[in-house]
């Protein structure tokens, strides 16, 4: 097995300090994010969410009782266990404390996706999920490592580059005649500084990124598990294509966390090249660890059968979790293009009275396109939550002829709204600028815009980055106590 998979010391070395910082971050997000979003007094709170599941449909330690103080305590947990996996005290540290560190770390963050609700339901929850739950079997420094967590991480790396190959070419056929990107880094969810550069290469380039794409995801995958060095150059290959998303826009960790799952893929002779760190001696593992290894192994084998067949369904599903612990998932991302990108833009006034001449300020999210003259920021791998779900909005709206037909809004946007009118401090930390410091709106509208980017001549000529036009009104002004009067009929319904 060593000589067709190689040595692995030094792939498990890099898996668990990636998986660590990625961790790290996750908690930070739940600090300074989860209170606003789900706690008692968020958008979406948990304590509402509870009284309609069961410890069985969600498993979580909040399930007994939730506080923003316990959540608190958890997410502080997190944040110190990953900083401990990270500087490697827990590998140093021997198996019987490396492995609960590591345990701990999936049931804590478990407990946090679990409650999350729609602000936790995108797929690198799941993803981070898995990978650290087989990580904890991995053993520290000083114990001899096995093939099979790695060969685990193998496996789901390559279902979700084959599952997110796979969902393109059935979903969007400008995927089939190789156009998305004509379209992506405009519509993508949350552009960095360079996607506007990358929306204006040439067409051929586009073209031949689409075919590369396609690629590393639908034939390099069945490289991952052939023998080295040709595991290393499909791992590589993944790793490449995963950095060149990492440089053209702002997707959480998701790719980040491919890169680790890539690693998997080498073998230290492979690696060492790069980066010259010798292997420390170890010791046999103990043999309840080798047990349940062969356990795990098992296991995964029999809860990979759904997500193999959902890989050869004509309705195949993307980003699903098949139980409650989310493990052994089904991945893919992008199925379908937007072509032209829509945005609501949040804006108040303080006026009494609404006329024609009412004066409306804009609130600033910390990502999502908003002013044309703000250059998008560098965020991911951090994760801004409500700048995401923004970015859904649109997409239950109907555009016809210069107007729109909204079905309805989600709760959790009413209630933002709500928030805003009463100026709450918690919510108001999620943006990035707020127009009424000192005295709160009298009322609150959304209005429905759509966005392109300049070309080369005009963002020179202007400074800016978007052209936006207004299309139509998306929430009409709404005031303090309307929004509290559909609150409180929503107030006893499931989030």
């Amino acid at each position: 097995m060593e000589s067709y998979f190689g040595d692995v010391w030094l792939v498990r070395f890099l898996i668990q300090r990636g998986l660590a910082a990625l961790y790290l971050i996750a908690f930070i997000v739940v600090l300074q994010q989860f209170k606003p979003l789900l706690g008692e007094r968020g958008l979406l709170p948990v304590p509402l969410f509870l009284k309609h599941t069961s410890v069985r449909e969600t498993p979580s330690l909040f399930m007994w009782r939730y506080s923003d103080r316990l959540l608190n305590a958890v997410a502080w947990a997190g944040l110190i266990l990953s900083a401990v996996a990270l500087s490697g005290v827990s590998e140093h540290a021997p198996i019987w404390l490396s492995v609960p560190t590591w345990l701990i770390l999936w049931v804590l963050y478990l407990s946090i996706v679990n409650v999350g609700q729609t602000f936790y339901a995108f797929g690198w929850e799941s993803m981070l999920l898995e990978a650290g739950f087989f990580a904890t079997f991995m053993g520290p420094s000083r114990t001899a490592p096995s093939l099979v967590p790695i060969l685990i991480l193998r496996w789901m790396l390559f279902r979700t580059e084959l599952g997110a190959g796979l969902i393109k070419l059935r979903h969007d056929r400008c995927w089939r005649e190789l156009t998305c990107l004509f379209y992506h880094y405009e519509t993508q969810p949350l552009p960095n500084p360079l996607s506007w550069y990358f929306h204006h290469l040439p067409k051929f380039m586009h073209r031949w990124s689409v075919l590369f794409s396609h690629l590393v995801q639908l034939i390099v995958p069945f490289g991952l598990f052939a023998p080295q060095p040709f595991a290393s150059i499909a791992g590589g290959l993944a790793i490449f294509h995963q950095l060149w998303l990492i440089i053209s826009g702002n997707y959480s960790w998701l790719n980040w966390l491919t890169v680790v799952l890539g690693v998997s893929a080498f073998s230290d002779s492979s690696l060492v090249r790069v980066i010259p760190v010798t292997a420390l001696g170890t010791v046999p593992r103990p043999p309840l660890l080798n047990g349940l290894l062969y356990a795990i192994g098992g296991a995964t084998v029999v809860l990979s059968i759904r997500p193999v067949l959902n890989l050869f369904s004509k309705n195949q599903l993307m980003n699903y979790s098949y139980n409650r612990f989310h493990l052994v998932n089904t991945y893919g991302a992008f199925g379908r293009v937007t072509r032209e990108r829509y945005e609501i833009v949040i804006e108040g006034t303080d006026e009494p009275v609404i006329t024609h001449q009412t004066r409306w300020q804009e609130y600033g999210f910390k990502a999502k396109p908003g002013d044309p003259r703000r250059m998008p920021p560098q965020i991911a791998p951090y994760h801004l939550r409500l700048d995401w779900l923004m970015w859904f909005l649109p997409f239950s709206v109907i555009v016809a002829e210069e107007k729109i037909q909204v079905s309805g809004y989600e709760i959790w946007f009413l209630r933002l709204i709500q928030k805003l009118l009463e100026n709450d401090a918690q919510t108001l930390k999620l943006f990035r600028h707020n127009p009424f410091e000192s005295k709160r709106p009298t009322f609150i509208r959304a209005g429905f815009y759509l966005y392109r980017y300049r070309d080369w001549d005009k963002r020179n000529e202007t400074g800016t980055w978007w052209v936006r036009r207004l299309v139509d009104i998306y929430l009409p002004p709404v005031s303090l106590s309307a929004l509290r009067a559909v609150s409180e009929a929503h107030i006893t319904a499931p989030p």
